[in-house]
């Protein structure tokens, strides 16, 4: 990852949302690659159990990094399981690189597209891993996506093509970004003339995303809250900003909405993470039980419930 990628501070983090599976599917991950870490793990309280099921005690989240990419793991429950609608780009710079990967997701999983030549890449496959969750791996230069090594890419199967109006809509909502690449399908071709056969674009100065259209053939590969994209924000601005995603309003709860094309995102102020963590418990379950009576977030409130006030 670049010295500028290192400073940046990622404002849009991956949320893997896994059955009980979260701590044994971050070791895994994070076993694979180099500048990876661990870090701070939450647990479940007993506020809210009624609604998430799980016990007083155990792990509810995992903060982690792959090749310094930020993400979060979840133990959510069996409610949602991963589909290949958001799977994980990964550019690999050599060939023994490339096939160490691969043969490490392979193990237990699933292949979708083999790994063999193909004309993006000498050297390329598609897999779903022992947990569900999908991988792109991929023989390549890292200064084709800027240094990201792993990058999120959106698939979209509605047959009138969305990827073009989704990359639009995401690149106009967070500052600095940009659209670096789109290629179109053309006549003839498997999927639309016109539709989107790749696309990269960069949010937030500088966090690379992929988005491609793809047969409605692939129905069953929609979004879900298996993978969710968390936003920080710093203040009730930016909050009500982001939240112009929402776009099905029986989705919104605790800060997670559905956009226009059914991507699940969570609008969430950094002050949150802190709060819920604080060493007071009652506070934290305070924060909790605040929190869970919301939609959108109002920090206003969650922090006069975290001090305690009426």
């Amino acid at each position: 990852m670049s010295k500028k990628q290192k400073e940046h501070t990622q404002k849009i983090i991956p949320h893997l949302w896994f059955d009980d599976q979260a701590e044994e599917a971050v070791n895994f991950y994070t076993s694979l690659f180099e500048d990876s870490a661990i870090g701070g793990l939450s647990r479940y309280g007993e506020t809210g159990k009624e609604i998430h099921g799980q016990e007083a005690g155990t792990v509810m989240t995992v903060d982690f990094e792959l090749a310094g990419f930020k993400m979060i793991a979840l133990n959510g429950g069996p409610q949602f399981s991963f589909t290949p609608a958001i799977s994980f780009y990964v550019t690999c710079e050599t060939e023994a690189e490339v096939d160490e990967l691969w043969e490490k997701l392979s193990e237990g999983g699933t292949p979708m597209m083999p790994l063999d030549k193909y004309d993006w890449s000498e050297k390329y496959g598609w897999v779903q891993d022992r947990y569900g969750l999908t991988w792109q791996i991929s023989l390549g230069q890292l200064e084709d996506v800027h240094g990201q090594k792993i990058v999120p890419s959106l698939m979209f199967v509605d047959e009138e093509g969305q990827a073009e109006e989704a990359v639009n809509l995401y690149t106009s909502l967070f500052d600095d970004s940009s659209i670096t690449g789109l290629l179109r399908y053309g006549p003839g071709e498997d999927q639309p003339e016109g539709s989107v056969m790749h696309a990269q674009f960069r949010l937030n100065d500088g966090e690379v995303f992929m988005a491609m259209d793809s047969s409605p053939d692939n129905a069953d590969f929609t979004f879900n809250e298996a993978v969710s994209l968390m936003i920080h924000c710093k203040n009730q601005e930016e909050i009500d900003h982001f939240w112009r995603l929402s776009a099905v309003p029986e989705a919104e709860q605790c800060g997670w909405l559905k956009d226009p094309f059914g991507v699940s995102w969570q609008v969430v102020p950094v002050q949150l993470s802190d709060m819920l963590n604080d060493s007071d418990s009652e506070r934290a379950e305070r924060v909790t039980e605040a929190f869970l009576q919301m939609k959108k977030f109002d920090l206003e409130k969650l922090q006069e419930a975290y001090e305690g006030n009426k």
